[in-house]
């Protein structure tokens, strides 16, 4: 460790010398002096134009009485403690970037001396730990954003000792441990680990300035050079590879970088040129469904709420209506109590929340590492059909085995489902080595990330093919057939010779999911997977029952017309599997001849919905649609 720390020091000196020669702003962009505390993300006096938000629009004012009230249950509470679980400290870092974040938002609003007295506590508590956990770098890069924060945004009101504590932390247990190479192989990464790291690291920079100049200006040039890694991961189209939980992580952290930087510099350097980061906003507002929940593949939960991020991308594109889905959230209850939701309130101000009108489009279709479709019949209508279609891989990072998996909600219900993730330290304390993107990781053998609880298809009862992917292929946004296509041929390399998945909402009414297959020279067990929490009932050879909440929809097999009809428990065998409780997988199996070819075509029926039947003898050739690249 020794070793390393000392070569990551000489190249910092060589990074010195070499800004040492430089005599121009263009050859040593980061030399200008910044502006005097408070200089993160909000200067001082701008906070006029929050109160303004917040007095002209009510849904704005419970955002800022919640951070208040938030603030005042804080007070009551003690200072956290180093408490690390399993490998992380990282619940301890986001609960003080809550904590401190919110304590000063409060006392910017309002001058009240007991906001600033409980956030100089948290600050001082988190600068006497040992350490902040650098060998799971998240951890310390969040809490040097904690503390950045409140060193900055309350520095002139706090102690001459006080300050000279906390600015010591974020040098010694921020900044210094990230020029270790043991502690920062996230800087050639293009996760969110990248934008989370280079963000907090950042801020750290920016708020202890002019106190180390040179290591700052290094921090800041590293992180610039770095960030365009993951930035570059939403070419072509905005769609973010690890799902809407990572993209709740490290497209906000990736942009509270960028604000910071235009806050203090001016400018971005060129990093918001990539159209593929500003056409995630489509991307992210499509990914929710009328029911207020999420398209949660790969390892995120269901839930939705309100993205801080959102605003940002929202004002530097000047579209308002891309805020449909923060609107709706904020309206219908109290704002998440994400740990930067003082920051929504910054890039929102000025923004009529009551005056949000709804997309104009209702398919989203972005190619990438992980591409998805997005579909609904409506924005506006609480019991419309949504359907997210998902292709891709599952060696990308945090991916599963789901390719060619769906979530589809009618009448205000989920009845198809993703799992989502499992706890990774409830996987981790049990020895499994959940970090392998091989075939034969055993990933894989956790129940929630395999092909066998997702709603696609399982062939011979074995495991997608991990170097496979696949694209979207063909969309329409039709009224009477929104549709997409994928060809997930790939990932049942060694079982089929192809394998096309199309998904349409017929008239608005209802779903139709179309497999075409073609069989190698041997016999060939299908099993086609849907999971629901439905009540399931089988009701005749080729249908099925799922009733919720007193509602009812219809599963129905056209093709093939002989199948057997099943449920499966998901009742996971190994004990270190989560627990399913309220689910079953329902869907059915038959043999595909060998060398020969069928159509799969299921129907998703909502109550009073009547079948097309003349799309139902349908092709996916005849479907309408434009063919993607």
């Amino acid at each position: 460790m020794k070793a390393n720390l000392l070569i990551n020091k000489f190249f910092l000196i060589v990074w010195l010398i070499g800004i040492a020669g430089c005599t121009s702003v263009e050859k040593s962009p980061f030399t200008k002096k910044l502006p005097d505390h408070p200089r993160l993300l909000l200067l001082n006096g701008e906070e006029a134009a929050l109160r303004q938000t917040i007095v002209s629009d009510s849904i704005w004012q419970r955002t800022g009485s919640f951070i208040i009230s938030e603030s005042d249950k804080i007070i009551s509470e003690q200072p956290v403690e180093r408490i690390v679980t399993g490998r992380r400290l990282l619940a301890i870092s986001r609960e003080s970037l809550r904590r401190i974040f919110y304590l000063s938002y409060s006392w910017r609003m309002t001058s009240e001396n007991q906001y600033i007295e409980r956030a100089e506590k948290e600050l001082l508590a988190i600068s006497a730990f040992t350490d902040w956990n650098p060998s799971h770098f998240l951890d310390v890069a969040e809490m040097t954003m904690a503390a950045s924060i409140g060193y900055d945004w309350l520095y002139k009101d706090l102690s001459d000792e006080t300050r000279k504590v906390i600015k010591e932390a974020i040098i010694e247990k921020g900044l210094k441990p990230s020029l270790d190479s043991i502690n920062n192989g996230w800087v050639k990464a293009s996760h969110n680990w990248n934008q989370v790291c280079n963000a907090g690291m950042t801020f750290g920079a920016i708020a202890v300035y002019e106190d180390e100049k040179e290591l700052a200006r290094y921090i800041i040039e590293r992180a610039v050079n770095s960030i365009t890694l993951p930035m570059e991961d939403y070419q072509p189209d905005g769609a973010y590879p690890e799902g809407y939980g990572y993209w709740g992580y490290g497209t906000s952290f990736n942009i509270l970088f960028l604000s910071a930087m235009e806050k203090v510099y001016g400018k971005d350097y060129g990093l918001t040129i990539n159209p593929g980061f500003f056409k995630t906003a489509k991307y992210l507002e499509n990914m929710t469904g009328p029911s207020g929940n999420s398209f949660n593949y790969s390892d995120c939960g269901a839930g939705g709420g309100m993205q801080p991020a959102m605003f940002w991308l929202a004002s530097n594109l000047n579209d308002p209506s891309l805020l449909w889905s923060e609107r709706n959230h904020m309206m219908n209850g109290n704002p998440s109590n994400d740990r930067i939701l003082p920051a929504a309130i910054i890039w929102g101000a000025g923004t009529s929340i009551n005056n949000i009108s709804p997309p104009s489009e209702n398919i989203f279709v972005g190619q990438g590492k992980n591409p998805v479709a997005l579909m609904r019949s409506s924005w506006t209508d609480p019991d419309a059909i949504f359907v997210g279609f998902k292709g891709g891989s599952p060696s990308v990072n945090h991916g599963h085995m789901d390719v060619g998996s769906f979530i589809m909600e009618a009448n205000g219900e989920r009845w198809a489902m993703d799992a989502g993730m499992q706890d990774y330290n409830s996987l981790e304390t049990a020895g499994v080595s959940l970090w392998g993107l091989a075939q034969n990781s055993q990933r894989w053998d956790v129940f929630r990330y395999n092909n066998l609880i997702h709603n696609t298809l399982t062939i011979n009862n074995q495991h997608q093919r991990v170097e496979g992917y696949a694209a979207i292929t063909d969309y329409s946004g039709q009224s009477s057939m929104i549709n997409a296509v994928s060809d997930i041929s790939t990932v049942y390399k060694g079982h089929l010779k192809k394998s096309v998945r199309g998904i349409t909402i017929v008239d608005s009414r209802y779903v139709m999911i179309l497999d075409e297959l073609e069989a190698l020279s041997s016999e060939t067990l299908i099993r086609w997977n849907m999971l629901t929490s439905a009540i399931v009932k089988i009701t005749g050879s080729n249908t099925v029952e799922l009733e919720k909440n007193g509602k009812k929809l219809i599963l129905k097999v056209i093709q093939p017309a002989k199948v057997t009809m099943k449920t499966w428990s998901t009742v996971p065998t190994r004990t270190y599997d989560a627990q399913n409780p309220g689910t079953v997988m329902v869907g059915f199996e038959f043999i595909l001849g060998a060398d020969s070819d069928t159509p799969l075509k299921v129907l998703l029926l909502p109550e009073g919905a009547v079948e097309n039947t003349e799309i139902s003898v349908m092709n996916l050739s005849q479907w309408p649609g434009t063919t993607l690249k």
